[in-house]
């Protein structure tokens, strides 16, 4: 009984380099593009009584109105002391939220309930 001798391993032939051509200058990068803004956020809309009670009556762009709570969420201590992703709603701000306690990411969704 003759066994049959298993042939050895082909290596792997070695990667050839790619042949590029060399660029006689190099090219300069273009230059960074300023973002676009996005007309539906810069937009000035007009808040609601609750609302206007915090961040005032006058017509806001929406980012304007989240940057007029947090200026008071701050000036009056209404981050939780333990988890200051959640705002703790005194008076005013309990007519706009809707309840007692938000975290900041709905935060922005319940604003937008209290612009038109």
């Amino acid at each position: 009984m003759a066994t049959a001798k298993k042939a050895p391993a082909k290596k792997a032939a070695p990667a050839k380099k790619a042949i590029t051509k060399s660029a006689p200058a190099a090219k300069k990068a273009a230059p960074a593009k300023k973002r676009a803004v996005n007309a539906a956020f810069m937009k000035p809309l007009t808040p609601s009584a609750a609302l206007a009670a915090v961040v005032g009556a006058k017509p806001l762009a929406r980012t304007e109105v989240v940057k007029q709570l947090w200026v008071y969420i701050k000036k009056n201590k209404l981050q939780d002391a333990t988890n200051k992703r959640n705002i703790n709603a005194d008076a005013k701000l309990k007519e706009v939220f809707g309840k007692a306690q938000v975290t900041m990411f709905e935060m922005a969704g319940l604003i937008g309930k209290h612009l038109s």
